[in-house]
């Protein structure tokens, strides 16, 4: 295991979370090779080797089988994780009764927004539909979906930092608005089926969140920075850099999914990010700046649609996060330290 990935084990499992009530439970977490999900994976699995006298097993699906044994090849023989290899949109073969369940399976980056936006939106709506069902059926304990704080869409500058009751316009009409809609459709879904069926789903809403473990063919703007700068290359901007973005710490992110998960209210949302915005360019000098000795630079090349990607209409997204800081939680990095620690863990590979 890498020396910062456990670190950021560490402290994520020393806050003050009750994870008394994981020990011992079934857990199923779809798209389980995603960034953010794998992560809360091997949260769990550390928590089973340092602190859980009855074991946690988790049921990881993904639809890649080589790509999912690949991510958690460190934990190869763990009788404590069990794959499940299958679209989450399709019927689900699970039997088991899972005791929690972590629906994380999306299309976040992107890239797919234009090259497959049909399985993006069906992950958040005909997978949720799936795993709800599943919940009531097995009378699961928690249910935690992931949403997006896409979903607030085009918020006024006057409504920044953005609470869980803000909203701006998502048009259904733009391709992009694919996965923002699925969010949406899923948040709903999942309040209709606690209202109805009784399942205590809690939502979170992640802003950008990057860290170790992340792709840096990801196609999101931190990934690429992160990329330029390990492999000594020129920071290629596809915008003036003039949005402004909220980025948070993986272990901070992460800590902030299991508040959420452990201690939130059923039916409600949850903002999950850093309260701290900075400008795309702003982002990308801070990049630079931690390698001088590269002598980078930051080029500017717009354009509207490169590879698939579909950059965002959206000037201003940042989360006002009183909501999940009443539960205890509270970003700890910061950008410069969260993004030094992400840069030296992909060197050192």
């Amino acid at each position: 295991m890498h020396l910062i990935v456990k670190e950021d084990l560490e402290f994520i499992t020393a806050t003050g979370i009750h994870w008394d009530k994981l020990e011992g439970r079934n857990i199923l977490v779809t798209g389980a090779n995603g960034f953010l999900p794998a992560y809360m994976i091997e949260t769990i699995l550390f928590l089973n080797e340092h602190r859980f006298k009855k074991k946690a097993k988790i049921f990881a699906l993904a639809r890649n089988k080589e790509r999912v044994q690949k991510r958690f090849s460190g934990y190869r023989g763990n009788k404590n994780i069990v794959f499940i290899i299958q679209d989450v949109c399709a019927p689900l073969k699970i039997h088991k009764k899972m005791d929690f369940i972590i629906h994380a399976a999306s299309q976040a980056s992107p890239k797919f927004y234009g090259s497959d936006p049909a399985g993006t939106i069906s992950a958040n709506t005909l997978g949720t539909a799936n795993l709800l069902a599943l919940a009531a059926k097995h009378k699961s304990q928690g249910f935690l979906f992931f949403s997006s704080g896409e979903v607030y869409g085009e918020v006024a500058v006057d409504q920044v930092p953005i609470r869980e009751d803000t909203y701006g316009l998502v048009d259904p009409m733009l391709l992009r608005s694919c996965y923002a809609e699925g969010k949406r459709a899923g948040e709903n879904m999942c309040v209709s089926w606690s209202h109805q069926y009784g399942i205590p789903v809690k939502i979170i809403r992640p802003f950008h969140t990057y860290g170790p473990g992340m792709r840096l063919d990801d196609g999101r703007v931190f990934a690429d920075f992160v990329c330029d700068v390990v492999a000594g290359r020129d920071i290629i901007m596809k915008s003036d850099g003039s949005a402004v973005r909220a980025f948070c710490y993986l272990a901070d992110a992460v800590a902030g999914f299991f508040t959420v998960l452990l201690e939130g209210s059923s039916a409600q949302a949850y903002n999950v990010g850093n309260d701290e915005g900075i400008s795309i360019a702003g982002l990308a000098k801070i990049l630079v700046d931690l390698r001088p000795e590269k002598h980078l630079k930051v080029i500017q090349r717009e354009s509207d649609c490169i590879g698939g990607y579909i950059k965002s209409r959206i000037p201003v997204s940042v989360p006002d996060t009183t909501k999940i800081r009443r539960l205890g939680w509270k970003p700890f990095y910061s950008i410069k330290e969260g993004f030094g620690r992400t840069v030296r863990s992909f060197e050192s590979e």
